[in-house]
């Protein structure tokens, strides 16, 4: 049955706990490098405040690993939240206990609340009945619009949902609707690039895109298992070694699939992993012994943009290189350009390559931009995500 979505919802009059996605970059002054995510929440946000809500916000910052940590209190986020809403953004220093309780209980219709860091409780993660219990007893409804952690069993996503009913917001139904088409009936053909540091991270994924797409490209540092599966020379190259099993494994099984299975042909190396470093192109088969692989070669980006050309689809997680250097960012960079150049459906997840489109100036070029990376490639694998599961099921008279 089709889940529940906040606007099947009556909350005039009502308080409702929105789990939103806020872990967002800060620099070391505490300043927010990135507001994407913030920007992403404003319209459940602002559909609830225009409908009468009271608005409980609850969300995570980093890994305090269930501690407060200062240089992680989400009140980092209010003053830059208050111009996005338009509003002022009111905060509490714990997301449950008194403070948290009255405050809740004040709140007026149109008014916001963020409640600190659910994970400076160390029962956040395990999923706690009774924290859970406690979040719940904020509100009459619940929201998830936090599509990004919607893969963790939390006591903030999934624990809510056992004590009020719980709604997918405008952003978490919008992901669905995006990653549906690409993971239940993509546009032909269909290009999956996967890209990022290890094999590890993406197994499931790239053995899905293989049996779907018509062609798989891999990149970044897991291309370098790929590469020494088959045999090649990588130097002192990031590695996988006990991944090549799966690497020669997903290789055979592009060719029991029929499906395009695009590695780097050239890249280019240095000897060590550096800003500094002086960047060499190289064919694969003469990577010296002592260099490392750091980005794609120009001949292999030209392979991997001819086949986006003649994409209808094209679903992209994980950069090239080493992005964070500009010396080696350039294969990066030309696929985000590709992407954004073709006619296809393009959705692109995960933080470097959302980084690369951004700074490349053609965001707004690329039909989809997720918001969740782990979250992005656990739905498009076809594992079903907590956040999701637990929602409420759509129903006729809805009095919710």
């Amino acid at each position: 049955m089709p889940v529940l979505q906040v606007t099947d919802l009556d909350v005039a009059g009502k308080k409702v706990y929105v789990r939103v996605d806020f872990n967002v970059p800060l620099a070391d002054d505490g300043t927010i490098t990135d507001d994407t995510r913030l920007r992403a929440a404003v319209p459940t946000v602002q559909w609830l405040r225009e409908h009468g809500a009271a608005v409980i916000l609850a969300a995570h910052l980093g890994r305090p690993k269930g501690k407060a940590v200062a240089a992680l209190s989400l009140q980092a986020v209010v003053a830059h939240l208050s111009e996005l809403l338009g509003t002022p953004v009111q905060f509490a220093t714990d997301c449950v206990g008194e403070e948290a309780k009255q405050k809740a209980a004040k709140l007026a219709a149109g008014e916001v609340l963020l409640l600190e860091n659910v994970r400076f409780h160390a029962e956040e993660t395990k999923n706690d009945p009774e924290f859970a219990k406690q979040l719940a007893d904020l509100a009459d409804l619940a929201v998830n619009d936090a599509f990004g952690v919607s893969h963790r069993a939390h006591a903030s996503v999934v624990g809510v949902s056992e004590y009020l009913p719980m709604a997918a917001g405008l952003l978490l139904h919008e992901e669905i609707e995006h990653l549906d088409k690409a993971a239940n009936d993509p546009k032909r053909p269909f290009v999956a690039i996967i890209g990022g540091a290890k094999v590890s991270d993406k197994i499931g994924v790239i053995q899905r895109f293989v049996e779907l797409a018509d062609t798989v490209i891999i990149g970044g540092g897991m291309a370098n298992t790929f590469l020494l599966a088959q045999g090649y020379e990588i130097g002192t190259s990031l590695v996988e070694k006990d991944k090549l099993d799966v690497a020669q494994a997903v290789i055979k099984a592009a060719a029991q699939h029929q499906t395009k299975l695009l590695l780097p042909t050239d890249v280019v190396v240095a000897p060590e992993f550096s800003a500094d470093a002086t960047p060499t192109i190289v064919p694969v088969a003469d990577v010296p012994v002592d260099q490392m692989i750091l980005d794609s070669g120009p001949d292999t980006v030209a392979a991997y943009e001819a086949a986006i050309r003649d994409a209808a689809t094209i679903v992209w997680n994980g950069p090239l290189g080493v992005f964070e250097f500009p010396a080696f960012a350039k294969g990066t960079q030309a696929l985000a350009h590709a992407v954004a150049q073709s006619d296809a459906y393009s959705i692109v997840g995960g933080g470097d390559s959302v980084a690369a489109v951004t700074q490349s100036g053609v965001a707004d070029q690329i039909s989809h931009i997720s918001t969740g990376g782990g979250a992005s490639l656990e739905y498009l694998e076809g594992k079903p995500l907590p956040g999701i599961a637990c929602l409420a099921q759509k129903k006729e008279g809805i009095d919710a």
